[in-house]
């Protein structure tokens, strides 16, 4: 699998953003190693703020173009995984602190699963229990950076915050990842455990679903209200709807394989397709523009994420002939999806 990113247009998309804190991990982390902080913030609107201005979320174009300079600087292959063990409890902020109130581990895989765009808006998670295994899906990456950074920060940040929260500082998971063996994968085992296993049909954490009843430690009922009640007013915040593009594409990506004609599109959003072909040509958009590119991102993903055959993503992005798949992605993308999928 490639380790290049994929750049896709981003009109319409809603805008995704990191949260300041893990931004200013990486920095210190960057900075630590030697690197200068003009360097690092090159690229940047940073470059002009500093740091001192920093916002409770900064633009994920931002903390995409300092992950690059970080790798680039430091030279370390195993970034992902050093700053997503950097990532505790502290760190996730209002939801770091929701998760300490609850009961068991079952309540914060419940307020990870409702809240986790707090901590990435650009990625998608998915738990499901699969006989005695419950397994946690990263569904899609963010399409700025390479497909191993986001496994190494996910899973990195995902068995430090177990370890933290459940006092269990040898905690380890089984863990598969959907890419090849890296030349550093001595620093997975050592960080995650000997449970690590590369080049899998896609990625996933499994882990016996007895765990999720594991009492977290520092319990506490009556604050856990509050802090939800908290995190579900900053989700609103961040997912408020500015456009009917916007809007559609949320509707488009949760409907996947479905994709749903323009018509019932409309219905959805309460709009008659007159209405809602108006919004979107004053907002210079078309709903066959909006469907490629929700197409495009699934197909990007499968590619990435999965070793199904071409045959396989052709028929659940709608295409019954694999080869018209392959001329449709190489018109969206200008890359094949063998390019995309190349080891």
């Amino acid at each position: 699998m490639s380790n290049s990113s994929l750049l896709w247009p981003n009109s319409g998309m809603p805008n995704t953003t990191t949260p300041a804190q893990y931004i200013l991990i990486l920095i210190d982390m960057a900075e630590s190693q030697g690197c200068a902080r003009d360097s690092l913030l090159a690229g940047t609107t940073l470059a002009e703020s500093g740091i001192s201005g920093i916002g409770a979320r900064i633009d994920d174009a931002d903390f995409n173009q300092l992950v690059a300079n970080a790798q680039r600087l430091t030279d370390n292959p195993a970034l992902g995984l050093k700053l997503g063990l950097r990532l505790n409890l502290s760190a996730h902020a209002i939801l770091g602190q929701a998760f300490m109130t609850c009961r068991d581990l079952a309540q914060v895989m419940d307020l990870l699963l409702k809240y986790y765009h707090l901590l990435a808006s650009g990625i998608q998670l998915e738990l499901e229990t699969i006989g005695e295994q419950c397994v946690l899906t990263l569904v899609s990456t963010p399409s700025d950076v390479s497909v191993e950074f986001g496994y190494e920060l996910l899973y990195g940040a995902f068995v430090n915050t177990l370890r933290g929260l459940l006092n269990a500082p040898d905690l380890c998971l089984h863990m598969e990842l959907p890419y090849p063996e890296p030349a550093h994968s001595s620093i997975y085992y050592e960080a995650l455990g000997n449970e690590v296993y590369f080049n899998c049909v896609r990625g996933g954490i499994l882990f016996h679903r007895d765990l999720l009843s594991t009492p977290v430690p520092s319990s506490n009922p009556v604050l856990r209200n509050l802090y939800e009640a908290e995190c579900a007013r900053l989700l609103a915040d961040l997912e408020e709807e500015k456009s009917v593009a916007e809007q559609t594409l949320r509707l488009l990506r949760k409907l996947e394989g479905q994709y749903p004609q323009m018509p019932r599109i409309a219905t959805m959003l309460n709009l008659s397709p007159r209405t809602y072909r108006r919004r979107l040509d004053e907002e210079q958009q078309s709903f066959q523009q909006l469907l490629d590119q929700v197409r495009v991102e699934h197909a990007t993903r499968y590619l990435q994420n999965t070793r199904l055959s071409l045959s396989s993503i052709a028929y659940k992005i709608g295409f019954s002939d694999p080869s018209n798949f392959r001329r449709a992605y190489l018109k969206w993308t200008g890359m094949t999806p063998g390019e995309v999928r190349k080891d």
